[in-house]
């Protein structure tokens, strides 16, 4: 059984996020979703990417850490998008990591770490084929410095957050793929 800390994205911890938690907790997992947005939820991107830049990354990176130094044993850190992005840090800096689940974004690993990808973690990324806020060239960046530790899930469509199903352009079947994937992941590290 692993500790897994999920991070919500830019909207907020939406009831999807709180489905997610659910369908990796089918693995017997214990999964925390921590609030780092104020309790705010928004319907739509723009209403949270407002609520991103009042925080302000600096405050974003010390809640995520605050986030991080709770877990008391070894975990799996996932996210959302913009939560993905906290997940990724706190997965390439946090001495408990195992792992990192990166859904619907990631980042070049300088961007995260000036210490490089921990060997001992390994990271799985999903997204749509199509999905606006996944830059290749990031994708192609972690492919070439984690090698063997990354794996990269691309589900057709062209959303953000395709695994949201409050949100346009849900799609059952690849959400389910999804977390399938993920709890074998989970299994494994």
């Amino acid at each position: 059984m692993a500790e897994i800390i999920l991070l919500h994205s830019a909207q907020g911890l939406r009831p999807g996020v709180l489905g997610a938690a659910e369908a990796l907790r089918e693995g017997g997992h214990v999964v925390r979703t921590p609030d780092y947005y104020d309790g705010e939820v928004f319907d739509d991107l723009e209403s949270g990417l407002r609520k991103r830049d009042t925080i302000g990354f600096e405050e974003l990176g010390r809640r995520w850490r605050a986030i991080g130094e709770q877990a008391r044993g070894p975990v799996v850190f996932a996210g959302f998008s913009l939560g993905g992005f906290g997940a990724q840090v706190l997965a390439a800096t946090h001495p408990l990591a195992r792992g990192a689940l990166l859904y619907h974004g990631c980042a070049a690993v300088p961007e995260v770490s000036d210490r490089g990808w921990p060997v001992t973690v390994p990271m799985q990324l999903h997204y749509a084929e199509g999905d606006p806020w996944v830059n290749a060239d990031d994708v192609r960046s972690l492919r070439t410095e984690l090698g063997p530790i990354f794996a990269c899930f691309i589900y057709p469509g062209n959303v953000h957050l395709f695994a949201d199903p409050d949100l346009p352009g849900y799609s059952a079947e690849s959400a389910s793929l999804m977390w399938k994937r993920s709890r074998d992941f989970i299994s494994q590290v």
